[in-house]
């Protein structure tokens, strides 16, 4: 890192070097410690379905012509090609095919990667309950944050859990999505709700047997959300762009799976395992009417074959085409 500080400083090339590497603490500390000021730091996730496609990354535009043209550039899948991806996941060496068996993948993942990068931040962490753990959070993903559900599964107290929750954000295997504020919207909950970068690796923890048995059991919603969301915040992350993306509940439990705010306009975003959507599922959309930031373009993220329109303000996105 010194060396490299000393090129960037004699010779002003940025993009001169790019840096990678999976031991994440280590890396950052060289770049904070050598490189501050001199460095961009993108998060590289798992991969995803546009990159399968080898098309070029694109946030995710509720707008009809990007939509359009975003469909003609993905790999199209039915439900159960869908349900394929969510279940095989997006690491590399499953994609590729070099590992093609996922469970053995998965399982060699968690026994090496996680426990190297976890205990370099603490010794103490018990494997056996650090797995409980994983799999207590992997069961709630697409749910809204339950730290004492989590803790009670995995046998540890809810400090432990917060803290454990914080690694996993820290190396890139959860995210939040935050709820949506305004002052002029009232009865709003205040709690995130977790999602897992790589849906194989979820289904890998609750014990999936098969895409089949996935698409049809009692996580199909949930995972399928879980899917969708991290596509469409790769889209943001794989373009070196911040993904202001919440969602929307109130106390009333009315709730608006995701919303992109952008430009000053909020797009809501509701996500259904269906294929005839329909303009009840857009109903919901209103309660942003009463924001500061007015509302955009709605979209049902779906199982529809192709884009299509509900109705003059909301459009139908195939979960394929993000």
């Amino acid at each position: 890192f010194p060396y490299i500080k000393i090129y960037a400083d004699s010779h002003h090339e940025p993009g001169a070097f790019w840096l990678t590497g999976s031991q994440i603490f280590q890396m950052m500390r060289g770049v904070q410690e050598s490189l501050a000021g001199r460095a961009a730091v993108l998060s590289m996730t798992s991969l995803a379905q546009a990159e399968l496609a080898g098309a070029s990354m694109t946030p995710l535009e509720i707008d009809p012509e990007a939509l359009k043209e975003r469909e003609k550039l993905r790999i199209p899948a039915d439900v159960q090609g869908i349900f394929e991806r969510i279940y095989r996941g997006s690491m590399p060496a499953i994609v590729s095919g070099r590992n093609t068996n996922s469970q053995i993948f998965y399982g060699s993942y968690l026994s090496t990667y996680i426990e190297r990068d976890v205990k370099q931040l603490s010794d103490a962490i018990d494997s056996l309950k650090f797995l409980r753990f994983m799999t207590a959070a992997a069961a709630r993903c697409s749910q809204m944050l339950n730290v004492a559900e989590i803790a009670q599964d995995a046998d540890i107290n809810q400090k432990q859990a917060k803290d454990w929750l914080q690694i996993l954000e820290t190396l890139g295997i959860i995210f939040y999505l935050h709820p949506y504020s305004n002052n002029l919207l009232k009865r709003l909950v205040k709690t995130p709700k977790l999602y897992f970068y790589d849906t194989g690796l979820v289904c890998h923890l609750t014990r999936w047997s098969s895409p089949e048995v996935l698409e049809n059991g009692a996580m199909n919603g949930a995972v399928l959300e879980n899917y969708v969301v991290s596509e469409i915040a790769k889209t943001y992350l794989n373009s070196g762009r911040q993904p202001y993306m919440y969602y929307y509940r109130d106390k009333d439990a009315k709730e608006i799976d995701v919303i992109l705010e952008h430009d000053g306009i909020l797009n809501p975003i509701e996500i259904k395992k269906t294929s005839n959507p329909g303009t009840e599922l857009t109903r919901v959309f209103s309660l942003l009417d009463k924001a500061s930031v007015p509302r955009g373009k709605g979209a049902v993220v779906c199982m529809k074959p192709k884009v299509g329109v509900i109705d003059r303000d909301n459009y139908i996105v195939p979960v394929w085409t993000i």
